[in-house]
């Protein structure tokens, strides 16, 4: 395998989900699933250390399950090799991504059918294990040359997963030298002619073109006031993304961390050290009766964690922008207690934590 694919290989994340892809350092873009971004014009790309970056969907291909991504940062990762010849049956084969939003894995199998058709397309079977998560993440041959891109899972069947031929991918990158940077391009799956405006009917061969792929996905009410609250705070909303109605990011040192819960509650939450291993008398005492009103302190998972909670409705009535700034507060206060009970208990930091 690819001695350093791990650094290659990232996770993808949206309002709506996440899913894995992989960097060509040659071509200077992520190659993922369609069906990871969906509509969304801009996402979150993670690395193999946690970092974040802002990426712009440049294709999208609905019928291959293809989208290109494009980021202004630089990425010094190793360049990976495509494998564009037919897999053979029985070759060992590596799965590789994010399944269910997890840290990198990898899982093995073989080559079950290198040429199975369905729904008019070919796809490479295999019975590596393939979860949620993993969609848009590469599949490696024992070379570390990478065969497919992962694209799906019978949910009633048994190791039976599915990629995308990397072969696939030729015509989508004969097109990369006239897109211009950093725009919007649907491939027409007629006539695979490169359109970057809304229209009706491709204009190369007259095909109709659904016009809801230029549009992005409209956030709940709920959804716009986190992500302004975000903002507020100085964090770009599309990084923080986590899925639906979730968002994570570093603030300072503390991770924060903005959900709803069983749909009637917002929190925002902070884990801010871990239990001190002397002082412990002392530091139950504090941590007990220590006023943070409207936030309080608890212990969870052996760790202290600072929480703000209101109901939904306060979030839509008069009290607004009152939790709004409370939001903001709650995350510039926990960059401040994590250190303080560092210092005066001996407490590490938390395990989520971001010490450089």
């Amino acid at each position: 395998m690819h001695p350093n694919f791990e650094s290659c290989v990232f996770k993808i994340m949206t309002a709506g989900g996440s899913g894995s892809g992989f960097y060509l350092s040659d071509k200077r873009i992520f190659v993922t699933n369609y069906h990871v971004v969906g509509r969304f014009k801009r996402v979150s790309v993670q690395d193999s250390v946690g970092n974040r970056h802002l990426a712009e969907v440049v294709l999208v291909n609905p019928f291959e399950d293809i989208a290109f991504l494009k980021a202004k940062s630089n990425f010094n990762v190793p360049e990976m090799k495509l494998h564009m010849n037919s897999a053979s049956r029985g070759e060992k084969v590596f799965v590789a991504g994010y399944p269910y939003g997890m840290p990198f894995t990898v899982t093995e199998g073989i080559v079950s059918a290198p040429n199975q058709v369905m729904q008019g397309k070919s796809y490479i079977q295999t019975d590596a294990a393939i979860n949620p998560g993993n969609s848009g993440g590469p599949v490696f041959n024992v070379k570390g040359e990478v065969i497919g891109i992962t694209t799906s899972k019978f949910k009633e069947a048994e190791n039976m997963g599915f990629a995308v031929p990397v072969s696939t991918l030729v015509e989508e990158f004969e097109t990369l030298s006239v897109i211009a940077e950093n725009t919007f391009n649907l491939v027409c799956d007629s006539c695979s002619a490169l359109i970057a405006q809304r229209v009706h009917y491709c204009q190369s061969c007259g095909q109709h073109i659904d016009e809801k792929h230029f549009d992005e996905p409209v956030l709940s009410a709920l959804s716009v006031f986190c992500e302004q609250a975000l903002s507020d705070l100085g964090i770009e909303p599309v990084i923080a993304r986590q899925g639906p109605e979730f968002w994570e990011f570093h603030f300072g040192s503390a991770r924060a961390r903005i959900f709803v819960y069983q749909n009637d509650y917002l929190y925002a939450t902070s884990p801010l050290n871990q239990l001190p291993t002397k002082n412990m008398q002392a530091f139950l005492e504090e941590i007990t009766s220590r006023d943070l009103f409207p936030f309080r302190l608890g212990l969870w998972d052996k760790e202290l964690h600072l929480a703000y909670r209101v109901h939904i409705s306060d979030v839509i009535g008069p009290r607004a922008n009152e939790v709004k700034m409370n939001i903001g507060e709650l995350f510039r206060k926990a960059n401040e207690l994590d250190d303080y009970f560092a210092e005066k208990y001996g407490c590490k930091f938390s395990v989520t934590a971001l010490i450089k």
